[in-house]
């Protein structure tokens, strides 16, 4: 039976207990004001989709970089921010002014400020979003993604330990199973929300698992200032067909979803009912290496490769893609050239040799020796590849073994024949490719870009200790069993939003804040509406959260 609870007063009011939601009421609460953090999950789901998260972090100029032998610089990371931003909008003023911002964050004291915290960060740095091949267009010119020792466990956890010292200490309060349906505004400035109380969970109930969303209450909390954490819209894949851009071709049929059917960008729309202005929602960042799960958390579970540069990237009929779709470099200009071939899935070729060194999985729990700071564990997995990977390899829909092209080929066929369904590859087509391509390993220098690609990786000491495969032909018998993963689109991340200034203050349709609504991570664009532009340089989406976070819970309370 449902009933109204008594209406609840407090400073501050944060919708959404990811990461976000947490560095912004840690924030508030050490200012001294109290919080209320709401949630529509339960109290398992604390820390939201930076918990699953591989824990990744840009740093610019960092310790790890030097020793590593990189030579970084905010000048070199500014340059390859803004060619990968490519802003060209009027609406690109603030999340202009938020990527300079960040940039500041990212080479000045964001690894101090974590450092100080408890927080560790992994000794070898990657290079992820190697980029489109221009020295001013899209990508990382060096290595700067740092993986955070506990993956993203270990980047909730110091914020969780504050909050929670916080509510030991009365300042802040939680407000699970809370769905927000309303911003309540009262003479043109926000002063609360109003909503739903869901039924609890049971006790066993699982972080990441459907929750039941039966309504058993009313509810309306007061405050000061609200700001808004709730997260983007990649669990919705309605929504992110109706956002999906025409430059990025016609949206998929069939997607994978790389986060829970909660993260579903319902306060995206109270919040503009509210009166704040969104930009730039048809930027979105979805990535072209998703598997099927099969061992799912939530319904349709997709987990992202995260490849070297050796596998054969072919498109569902069997055709090479071109420069420079190779994998990890471009996800962006790979993910259009995809859509223009009008199926919903690729594929990468490889063998185990490849699949021992340059296999890696997105997740926190695709990463037991990493997330459990496993020491023994990191170094099995150098020697003999991730274990989830081989889990994947041996129960793994997506993925075909076989000690000859033949029955590899037929394996591919197979797989073709299941949604989302394709044509057949050709054998003596791949052949061709495979023998082409297998031909340039016989020097260290080739004219086959991706060859070129894979040798210049390998003079950076991280790539080849741990991430790149020794160039070998793909037909080599000694380098098998050769390897056939059929790749998905994986939906993940929104890059616009609610636009903010540089203090996280919500602004309207005039350009204006409205009084007391704040904003901060994926749901404003981790910045702005937007900071990241039409691309990201990885490792920038939990320190938008941290950044933006940060930024409104200090602003929220200090105009209190």
């Amino acid at each position: 039976m449902s009933q109204r609870t008594a209406v609840s007063q407090a400073d501050v009011i944060v919708v959404g207990a990811g990461l976000a939601g947490l560095v912004a009421a840690a924030e508030a609460a050490d200012a001294g004001r109290k919080v209320l953090l709401v949630d529509q999950e339960p109290e398992q789901s604390l820390g939201g989709q930076a918990f699953w998260s591989l824990g990744g972090l840009f740093l610019v100029d960092s310790p790890e970089q030097r020793r590593m032998g990189i030579k970084d610089s905010r000048e070199l990371a500014l340059q390859d921010w803004m060619g990968s931003a490519q802003f060209d909008r009027d609406e690109d003023f603030w999340p202009r002014r938020w990527a300079e911002a960040y940039l500041d964050f990212a080479a000045g004291e964001k690894r101090a400020w974590l450092h100080q915290m408890g927080h560790r960060i992994f000794p070898v740095v990657g290079w992820a979003e190697r980029g489109d091949g221009r020295a001013d267009g899209h990508g990382n010119s060096v290595p700067r993604f740092h993986i955070t020792w506990g993956t993203g466990p270990g980047v909730v956890a110091p914020f969780e330990r504050r909050v929670r010292a916080h509510v030991e200490a009365g300042r802040v309060a939680f407000a699970f199973r809370h769905r927000v349906d309303e911003v309540a505004v009262e003479g043109g400035a926000a002063v609360g929300v109003r909503g739903k109380v869901l039924e609890p969970v049971p006790p066993a109930f699982e972080r990441g698992t459907a929750s039941s969303r039966v309504e058993v209450g009313d509810f309306e909390l007061r405050g000061q200032a609200v700001i808004v954490t709730s997260g983007g819209i990649g669990g919705n894949h309605d929504l992110v067909r109706k956002a999906w851009p025409a430059r990025l071709g016609s949206p998929p049929a069939s997607m994978v979803s790389g986060v829970p059917a909660h993260v579903d960008g319902r306060m995206i729309q109270i919040t503009r009912d509210a009166g704040a202005r969104i930009i730039n929602d048809d930027r979105m960042w979805h990535y072209v290496e998703g598997i099927r799960n099969w061992d799912p958390i939530w319904a349709n579970h997709g987990i992202r490769i995260l490849p070297g540069p050796s596998s054969l990237w072919l498109d569902a009929a069997g055709k090479r893609l071109p420069a420079p779709n190779f994998p990890g470099f471009d996800t962006l200009g790979t993910l259009k050239v995809l859509r223009e071939s009008g199926y919903d899935y690729s594929w990468f070729v490889l063998t185990q040799r490849i699949i021992e060194k340059e296999f890696a999985l997105s997740g926190s729990e695709q990463n037991p020796d990493l997330t459990g700071k496993d020491v023994r564990g990191v170094i099995d997995r150098a020697r003999k590849g991730p274990g989830p990977v081989e889990a994947f390899k041996q129960h793994g829909e997506d993925f075909v073994v076989a000690d000859t092209l033949t029955d590899l080929v037929a394996g591919m066929n197979r797989l073709a024949e299941v949604e989302p369904t394709g044509p057949r590859i050709d054998e003596g087509e791949l052949r061709r490719i495979m023998e082409a391509r297998d031909r340039q390993i016989a020097n260290p220098y080739a004219k086959d870009a991706q060859i070129t690609a894979m040798y210049a990786a390998r003079h950076y000491r991280g790539d080849k200790l741990s991430r790149v495969a020794k160039p070998h032909a793909l037909l080599d018998p000694a380098a098998g069993p050769l390897i056939a993963v059929k790749l998905h689109i994986l939906s993940r991340k929104t890059l616009g939003g609610l636009e903010t200034d540089l203090s996280g203050r919500c602004l309207t349709s005039a350009g204006v804040p409205l009084p007391g609504l704040y904003a901060a991570g994926e749901v404003n664009g981790f910045g702005g509406g937007g900071m990241m532009g039409y691309n990201a340089l990885e490792g920038t989406f939990l320190g938008g959260c941290l950044f933006s976070g940060r930024t409104a819970g200090r602003a929220a309370a200090a105009a209190l």
